[in-house]
């Protein structure tokens, strides 16, 4: 009986979710997107670096659950790239997806494309950026969902929001970086010049004519931060002097409410966060510096800003601000293992995969391959389960939807390590390099089928925790700990209740996490490190589910006025 109740109830939160997202009128939007080269000063240092609308981070995207968008990008730099729309699972929609030669092919300069960006039920704050070349580091803006008409927050409304992204910054064109690794095979962008906040790089770096960014807030009013991790390779802690944060969502879902004084946020994810200005009227830092636990650490630089409440006299509170240390693993679990979904309305009801159908075990590593054009002889590079993913000219979805265009991928992606070993033990004389080799491969699903993936890290190369991201899907976190993966004992301890719904996963060094998910968005879709130098040296696969059996489960056709075209075509 108890059963039946639980399986009524999660029907009725069902239905009423959907009637609620069926009944509140869906708009259409549409946003112009000029993509061109300009000159930013930084450290007193002048580069070019390609920018949207002029500005850097980009123009935000603001619309309300169930919206629809279009964006029109337009290039007018130097070279081809593609727009990711990061957490938006694209329903039946992967031709607008955005990562290059995966589902679609760049757009070239002097050359325009319409994204056609479908949400459904995400809610908070995503982002979008490029999916080319490393050129997500100046090209990027957030992507702000809010509640549907006549929707409410599962917390008070808050008096107003800010978007604080948190980025990487380099004195050289990004792209630049990236040919440079394809020059010379030596790992790309190991040391970054500096960290920003909302593209300002604060007060630590000595450049006298460095912006900081000014937050205004009023006293005893409460503002909802969208924060946004949109560095290239680096994990972020991030802390308000004197004032606790409360997390209520991440990765456009509601989690239960919980107070810190700091947050740790993976590239690539996202989190809505409550802050009230309660403090004594002045002005007080908040600040973020990387989070590692690699053997080659990104540098500890600490960059700044100011939350300053209005009409506040006298400098900065010297406060100490609560910032764990660079190598503090133990803050960064600590506080990731707070995060919980939230049996609330605004969520979708969930539906945690129970029997699992499809299971994937994937090691994921740092190599290094023979490269004949390399001057060093020898490429870095990144794999996964020893496949380390070979960008086609084509992209992956034509290929696949067309069905006549053979050679571009296979569907053998192995689904567990080619070799077991001691994965968390000590690597350092490299000798499993060998059994790792560059292909394009793909795994292959059926619709509907219940997927559990076990994402294992391992101590080749400079090891390390790894942000791994899942396009076209919101999937459950279920699992995670220490040490090599067991698959007796392990899954009794799945978290089955009220695993956080994510779409970006932190994948503990020496460790490894478990997902679980349902397979229903037929499409192609790409999974990778988001680690920038990872998914450039391969650390990727792609996930192709099958159709359905009707026309609502399966792929939607291409846009009329046709996708970018292909080198390779």
């Amino acid at each position: 009986m108890g059963l039946l109740k639980h399986g009524f109830v999660t029907w009725l939160l069902g239905t009423l979710f959907l009637s609620t997202l069926l009944i509140c009128k869906a708009d259409v939007h549409y946003y112009e997107f000029f993509v061109q080269e300009a000159n930013l000063t930084k450290l007193c240092n002048t580069t070019s670096q390609l920018v949207v609308n002029g500005s850097y981070p980009g123009p935000e995207i603001r619309v309300r659950r169930g919206d629809t968008v279009f964006v029109n990008v337009h290039n007018q730099g130097d070279y081809g790239f593609t727009i990711h729309w990061h957490g938006v699972k694209q329903p039946k929609n992967p031709w607008s997806d955005g990562p290059e030669y995966v589902t679609q092919c760049p757009i070239e300069p002097g050359t325009n494309f319409t994204y056609e960006v479908i949400l459904s039920d995400e809610i908070g704050t995503l982002w979008w950026h490029a999916h080319s070349d490393w050129t997500r580091g100046t090209v990027h803006g957030a992507f702000v969902i809010l509640p549907a008409e006549n929707e409410t927050y599962p917390f008070s409304t808050p008096d107003a929001d800010q978007t604080i992204m948190l980025e990487t910054w380099f004195n050289r064109d990004f792209k630049d970086i990236y040919d440079e690794y394809l020059s010379t095979g030596l790992a790309p962008g190991l040391r970054p010049n500096a960290y920003a906040i909302n593209g300002h790089l604060g007060d630590t770096y000595g450049c006298p004519t460095d912006a900081i960014f000014r937050m205004q807030v009023e006293y005893q009013k409460t503002y909802l931060l969208r924060i946004i991790n949109a560095a290239m390779n680096e994990e972020k802690f991030f802390a308000i002097a004197n004032h606790r944060l409360t997390v209520v969502a991440q990765d456009a879902s509601y989690v239960q409410k919980f107070t810190s004084d700091y947050i740790m946020i993976s590239p690539g994810q996202t989190m809505d966060v409550l802050v009230h200005a309660n403090q004594n009227k002045g002005q007080y830092y908040m600040a973020t510096r990387p989070f590692s636990d690699s053997a080659g650490p990104s540098p500890d630089n600490i960059t700044t800003g100011i939350f300053q409440y209005t009409n506040s006299d006298g400098g900065l509170n010297a406060s100490l601000i609560p910032l764990p240390a660079r190598g503090d693993s133990g803050a960064a679990l600590g506080f990731i293992n707070r995060i919980r979904n939230t049996n609330v309305r605004q969520n979708p009801p969930m539906k945690v995969p129970k029997k699992i159908h499809r299971r994937v075990y994937i090691a994921v590593a740092t190599n290094n391959l023979p490269c004949d054009n390399c001057t060093t002889g020898l490429r870095a590079a990144a794999s996964m389960n020893n496949v380390s993913f070979d960008f086609p000219r084509i992209d992956i979805l034509q290929a696949y939807y067309n069905r006549s265009i053979n050679g571009v991928f296979t569907t053998d992606f192995p689904l567990e390590p080619l070799v077991y070993y001691n994965f968390t033990g000590d690597l350092s004389n490299g000798v499993l390099n060998g059994n790792t080799s560059r292909a394009t491969k793909a795994v292959v699903l059926n619709y509907g089928e219940a997927v559990e993936i076990v994402l294992q890290a391992t101590e080749l190369g400079a090891g390390g925790s790894h942000p791994i991201h899942l396009h076209g899907f919101s999937f459950y976190k279920v699992g995670t700990g220490s040490g090599n993966f067991n698959n007796v004992t392990d899954p009794r301890l799945y978290n089955l209740v009220d695993p956080p719904l994510i779409n970006t996963l932190h994948v503990p060094a020496r460790g490894w996490a478990a997902l679980r998910f349902f397979a229903k968005n037929p499409g192609v879709w790409f999974m990778h490190c988001h680690f920038e130098r990872h998914s450039s040296m391969g650390m990727d696969t792609v996930f192709i589910v099958k159709n359905g059996k009707t026309a609502k489960t399966s792929i939607l056709p291409p846009p009329a006025s046709g996708m970018p075209r292909c080198p390779g075509a």
